[in-house]
């Protein structure tokens, strides 16, 4: 093997087994029914159906990663990256194909992961520095740069349950990056730091590339990707769709989410899942009128109607929701209790009780607000910053229809929002007269 490689996939595949019941979703009383009748009915050979379905992550994937290289792996939801991830990362083992990975992992793939929640900020750099194979005094050296990056010093000494989400991207990413691995491995988890933290981040990556390390970096941030990385893969479907300059591949997966929209509709049913506390089931695009469509004009409001199913008692579920630009660019975010505090003036209360049952919510965002174009909708069901399912490549059209928006330049503005802010403008002195 040549020196200059630091990581080979060859051959790569994982292959999950995933159990469907053929009986559609029941009601509370008609499931314990169910329950108290099950012993009787595998007596008389009446047992619920089951049918196993194989489904392959990953198929017949093979690369190299050269030392210092920075490599972005994109794709849509599904595609398989975050699987590659976890396998280069030794969290999951294929159930095919081989690896090779020369040199210390550093991974940071999902939040919530890496950390043990009951221990403290200052407690968890040890304990992460320990699993990466460091000695206490090569933690030592770095910890003042760690907690200085994270800008974390207030918190350091709280436990780690009780950080938002960015907090505990701040500190997670802060240790992954200074505790100097050969090899730095990001999924997603960028995405819920601050922009300005974003930003420091991606400095951080450039500046670990130019020390000589590998990175492999999962994004939905085309502009990132493009500016970061040198070599994109574009995963589909499990399989290498293409590989080249990141700049190239970032063109063609947008080309490809273009194509997605000729082909996607206004209204999405997902079976529940069982295995999880919570899922989404339903969500439904519309109108004011309530008729079910992709394209919206701008000066018309957009609903969203979804609908989830809780399996046990859950306390303190959110359900979210990002728009994001084709490019991978976050417009805002949304949770279901953002407007009680809007209107309270004090944080959401942190103690509601969802009970087992089927749930409806309803949304709408304002217009005008979003700039015509077209964007993708991402929707989560969370506790705290743990997501319990999440739904993605949901998309709408928003069209200008020559309003306000255009009337003045007669083309599209730039930027993600159009809206009619009010102005004053007068004349407070004649000069002519």
């Amino acid at each position: 093997m040549s020196d200059d490689i630091a990581i080979r996939v060859n051959g790569l595949g994982k292959k999950y087994r995933i159990a469907h019941e053929t009986a559609a979703y029941k009601t509370l009383g008609e499931t314990i029914t169910r329950a108290v009748k099950a012993p009787f009915r595998r007596l008389a050979g009446d047992a619920p159906s089951r049918t196993i379905e194989e489904f392959w992550a990953l198929k017949d994937v093979s690369f190299e990663v050269k030392r210092g290289e920075v490599v972005g792996i994109i794709g849509r939801n599904g595609a398989g990256k975050s699987t590659l991830l976890k396998i280069l990362s030794r969290i999951t083992t294929p159930t095919e194909g081989t690896v090779e990975v020369h040199g210390r992992i550093g991974s940071l793939l999902e939040v919530g992961t890496g950390f043990h929640p009951e221990l403290s900020g200052r407690e968890n750099i040890y304990l992460s520095g320990s699993i990466l194979g460091m000695k206490r005094s090569e933690i030592d050296a770095k910890f003042d740069e760690i907690v200085k990056f994270a800008e974390m010093e207030r918190f350091l000494d709280t436990p780690v349950k009780r950080y938002s989400s960015g907090m505990y991207v701040r500190l997670a990413f802060a240790v992954a990056a200074h505790l100097e691995p050969e090899i730095l491995i990001i999924d997603e988890v960028l995405a819920v730091g601050d922009a300005a933290f974003q930003k420091k981040c991606l400095g951080k990556m450039g500046d670990v590339a130019k020390e000589g390390r590998t990175v492999l970096f999962v994004s939905h941030n085309m502009r990132a990707v493009a500016s970061l990385c040198s070599t994109g893969i574009l995963l589909h479907e499990g399989s290498i769709f293409a590989r080249g300059p990141a700049s190239a591949m970032v063109a063609k997966y947008t080309e490809m989410l273009s194509g997605d929209l000729v082909s996607s509709k206004p209204f999405f049913d997902f079976p529940p899942r069982h295995d999880h506390p919570a899922s989404i089931i339903k969500v439904r695009i519309t109108d004011p009128a309530d008729m079910a469509t992709l394209i919206h004009n701008n000066l018309n409001p957009i609903i969203l109607n979804i609908e989830f199913v809780v399996t046990k008692l859950i306390k303190d579920l959110d359900l979210w929701l990002v728009v994001f630009s084709l490019e991978g660019s976050i417009l805002f975010q949304t949770c279901h209790r953002d407007h009680e505090s809007y209107l309270s003036g004090v944080p959401p209360s942190r103690e509601i009780i969802f009970r087992p049952g089927r749930y409806r919510a309803r949304m709408e965002i304002p217009a005008p607000l979003i700039n015509e174009g077209s964007y993708e909708l991402y929707l989560a069901l969370q506790v705290g910053i743990f997501p319990l399912d999440v739904k993605r490549n949901i998309f709408l059209t928003i069209e200008d229809n020559q309003t306000f928006a255009s009337s003045v330049l007669g083309i599209r503005r730039e930027g993600f929002f159009c809206l009619p802010i009010p102005w004053n403008l007068e004349r407070i002195e004649e000069l002519y007269p």
